[in-house]
C-alpha cells in the first residue's frame, strides 16, 4: 500500500512541477492538472490512511504522511488564489512544493 502511494506520489509530482512552472512564470496553472495533481495526491494520503490505520506503517511513514498532510493543506490555499482568479504567491507554491518533496522523500525512504 505504501508502494502504491509512492508512485500516486510521483505521478502528482510530476504534474506539480508543470503547475509550478507555470504559476513561476506568471500565469495561471491549467485547471484540468491542477484537479488531477489534487485528485493524485488525495489518493495517496488515502492510502496512507489506510496503512496507519492497519498498523503496519513505522514512524517514517507518519512523518511522511503528516508533511504530505501539510503540503495538501498549502494546495488548498493555493487553489483559493485560482478559484478567486489571482495568482498565488511564488513563496507559497515553493513552500507547497518543498514540504512535498520532503514528505515524499521519506516515504521513500521507507522502501529503499
Amino acid at each position: 500500500m505504501i508502494s502504491a502511494a509512492i508512485i500516486l506520489f510521483a505521478i502528482a509530482a510530476a504534474g506539480g512541477l508543470i503547475l509550478a512552472a507555470h504559476v513561476l512564470r506568471g500565469h495561471f496553472a491549467p485547471w484540468a492538472l491542477s484537479v488531477l495533481h489534487a485528485l493524485l495526491g488525495a489518493a495517496g494520503l488515502i492510502l496512507l490512511i489506510l496503512a496507519l490505520a492497519q498498523g503496519a506503517a513505522s514512524q517514517p511513514v507518519l512523518v511522511g504522511f503528516i508533511l504530505l498532510l501539510i503540503a495538501a493543506l498549502g494546495g488548498f490555499f493555493l487553489v483559493s488564489f485560482h478559484a478567486r482568479k489571482r495568482l498565488p504567491p511564488k513563496a507559497v507554491v515553493i513552500v507547497h512544493a518543498l514540504v512535498a518533496v520532503i514528505g515524499f522523500l521519506t516515504l521513500l525512504s521507507v522502501v529503499l
